[in-house]
C-alpha cells in the first residue's frame, strides 16, 4: 500500500499552491484532477481578462510574466501548467474522485484506482456545476451555461441572462459579431463588481439602443423559437431567441462534499472549517479556495486564497 502524507483533490491553482507547499516540506503528496491542469481556467471563455493583475495570481513566489497589464485565459493557462511542468508535481489528470472514507487512514477511490493517505485537501474550486433557473425548456439544446467564444452567435437572436462579468462579456462579444443581444437582468442596474474598463461600454451600448436590457425581469421559459419573461411592471413579454446564454453562476459539488462528512449550514451552504487551519469538522480534511465559500463563490479568488497553503501544510507538519 503507497500511503501519502496529503492527497489534494482539484488541480487548479490553489490545488498547485497546496502540493508546491507540501513539496518543499518533504512531505508525499498527489493531486487528482478530473480533467486538464488548471481545468476550470481551461474551460473560461477563450478571450477572457482577468480581473487581477499578473502578481495577484502567482503562487508560491513564483513570477507570472506577461506583457499585458492583465493577463488573459491563455497566459494563465500557460503560468499555471508551466509551473506542473518545471517543478513536476505529481498530479494525476484526467481522473475523477468519486468516494472518500476514512479508517486507519483516509481511502480515496477514483475513477481508476484507489489511494491512501493520511490528509485529504479539497481544491475543487466552483466551476462545474451550473446555477440553474429552473424554468421550463431550460433543458432545450439552445441553452448553454458556458459561454466560450461569440462566433457561433453571429447574426442571431441571443438572450443574455445576468449582468455579471460573463453576461456583459458574453453581450458585449456577441453584438460586434453581428448577433441581436437582449440582456434580461434581475436587478435594476448592471453589476457593480462588472470590470471598471468594461462597465462604461456595456451601460452605453444599452443606452444606444444597439444591445437591448430589460432591467427588473426574469425569464419564465424558453420555446424552441422564443423566450417568455416578465418585465418590470409584470407584464408577460415573448420575443424571438435562437440562442440563450443562462450566465447565472455556478456552484461547489456540494452533495460530494456532504458524502464525505463536511458539514453544510445555512441558506448559502457554507462548509464547516476552522479559518486559521483550513481543517474541516472531519479531521484530516481540509479545504482550500472558492469552495470554501459555499454558494457565495465571489467570496475567495485565487489572489485572496493563495494562502490556504501555507496555514494548511502548518497544520499538518504540527501533528507530525
Amino acid at each position: 500500500m503507497e500511503l501519502y502524507d496529503v492527497l489534494i483533490v482539484g488541480g487548479g491553482p490553489i490545488g498547485l499552491a497546496c502540493a508546491l507547499e507540501a513539496k518543499k516540506n518533504n512531505l508525499k503528496y498527489i493531486i487528482i484532477e478530473k480533467g486538464t491542469v488548471a481545468n476550470s481556467l481551461y474551460n473560461y471563455p477563450l478571450y477572457m481578462t482577468f480581473f487581477s493583475t499578473a502578481d495577484r495570481l502567482e503562487i508560491d513566489e513564483i513570477p507570472f510574466i506577461t506583457t499585458r497589464p492583465k493577463p488573459g485565459r491563455q497566459d494563465a493557462l500557460e503560468y499555471y501548467q508551466g509551473i506542473a511542468r518545471q517543478k513536476q508535481i505529481n498530479i494525476r489528470s484526467y481522473e475523477k474522485v468519486i468516494n472518500i472514507q476514512k479508517s486507519t487512514f483516509f481511502q480515496v477511490e477514483t475513477s481508476k484506482q484507489i489511494y491512501f493517505a493520511k490528509n485529504v485537501i479539497i481544491a475543487t474550486g466552483f466551476y462545474d456545476i451550473p446555477n440553474l433557473m429552473e424554468i421550463p425548456g431550460e433543458d432545450l439544446p439552445k441553452v448553454k451555461h458556458y459561454y466560450t467564444e461569440p462566433y457561433p452567435y453571429a447574426f442571431q437572436n441571443v438572450v443574455v441572462i445576468g449582468s455579471s462579468n460573463s453576461s456583459v462579456d458574453a453581450a458585449l462579444e456577441i453584438y460586434r459579431k453581428g448577433g441581436n443581444v437582449t440582456m434580461i437582468i434581475r436587478n435594476n442596474e448592471i453589476s457593480k463588481s462588472v470590470k471598471y474598463w468594461v462597465k462604461p461600454d456595456i451601460e452605453n451600448r444599452i443606452k444606444e439602443g444597439s444591445i437591448k436590457a430589460f432591467f427588473g425581469a426574469q425569464l419564465l421559459e424558453v420555446k424552441s423559437h422564443s423566450v417568455i419573461f416578465k418585465t418590470n411592471k409584470g407584464k408577460t413579454q415573448e420575443i424571438e431567441n435562437d440562442f440563450v446564454l443562462a450566465m447565472t453562476g455556478y456552484l461547489p459539488d456540494f452533495e460530494f462534499l456532504k458524502s464525505i462528512g463536511i458539514h453544510l449550514k445555512g441558506e448559502c451552504q457554507n462548509p464547516h472549517y476552522n479559518p486559521d487551519t483550513m481543517e474541516t469538522n472531519v479531521d484530516g480534511i481540509y479545504l482550500a479556495g472558492v469552495v470554501c465559500g459555499g454558494k457565495d463563490t465571489h467570496l475567495w479568488f485565487i489572489e485572496n486564497s493563495r494562502i490556504h497553503a501555507q496555514q494548511i501544510i502548518k497544520d499538518i507538519i504540527s501533528k507530525n
